[in-house]
């Protein structure tokens, strides 16, 4: 056996194992959603076991997790909306337009996306609760827009700046105005990046916790916080949790799936002149 086959032999067998660790617990959590209280308490694990539905009857039977997916698809829709809106314009500002003080302007809204969670809840907390605006979709997703408003404007702003300016001088020629050429040219030529830029934002907001837990209570709750809904005095419900678990990754493992053509070009869009 020559060296080259013997090196891909042990990159296959490295990668079987990485793909292991990484697999193996959302496997085992799949298993636990069809398994009986007793089997998932047991001290030897079961490999072998007779599957049942009941948690995923109990789950569906509760109207509380339906309304946390509704929740989180209202939220993730009504900030990917508002986002792009406000977003794009501004990074093609950035891109296009020379102004006092632009790099500093640009870092500033950076660092806005660097601030922790538990930093600013808080803040949000006691803001949401003058304007009356706690335990709404729309106040958790404007909180979510001060995360992703400014990951939008720097990640679409190297998009836009990777347009050749010459494109948009021959337009100009052309007649065409600056919004013109920034709706009809520049906005095709970037949808690649604007797909990874939405796939990303969305598993963010998605998957986000700490202001879902603490700025909502009841009825603008998403799927999320959906962890909390199974301690109770019994014990922590753990078939219920892996079916929920199961079910809430179920949405953007699909849409990792269909979208991940656009986002592997999306992020290797300019990489190569």
């Amino acid at each position: 056996m020559n060296k080259k086959k013997l090196n891909m032999i042990l990159v296959v067998i490295i990668s079987l194992i990485i793909f292991f660790v990484f697999v193996f617990p959302y496997l085992w959590m799949i298993l636990m959603s069809f398994k009986t209280r007793m089997d998932i308490l047991s001290v030897q694990p079961k490999l072998f076991f007779t599957p049942t539905l009941e948690n995923y009857r109990e789950l569906f039977s509760k109207g509380d997790f339906v309304l946390m997916l509704r929740n989180s698809v209202l939220v993730v829709l009504l900030t990917l909306a508002i986002s792009f809106a406000i977003g794009l314009p501004a990074a093609y500002g950035f891109a296009r337009y020379k102004f006092k003080r632009r790099e500093d302007t640009a870092f500033w809204i950076l660092t806005l996306r660097m601030a922790p969670p538990m930093a600013v809840v808080i803040p949000y907390f006691i803001i949401g609760s003058a304007l009356r605006s706690l335990d709404t979709i729309y106040w958790l997703a404007i909180v979510y827009l001060t995360f992703n408003i400014p990951f939008v404007i720097w990640m679409m702003r190297s998009f836009f700046e990777d347009i050749p300016i010459e494109i948009e001088e021959s337009a100009k020629i052309d007649g065409l105005t600056d919004f013109q050429i920034f709706l009809k040219i520049d906005l095709p030529l970037v949808k690649h990046g604007m797909s990874a830029t939405a796939i990303l934002c969305t598993i963010f907001t998605w998957n986000e916790f700490a202001f879902a837990l603490f700025l909502t209570s009841q009825n603008a709750k998403p799927v999320s916080t959906m962890v909390t809904m199974f301690q109770t005095f019994q014990g922590v419900m753990w078939g219920q949790m892996a079916a929920a678990s199961f079910i809430s990754t179920i949405p953007m493992v699909i849409f990792a799936i269909i979208a991940r053509r656009w986002l592997v070009r999306g992020l290797t869009f300019g990489a190569v002149k």
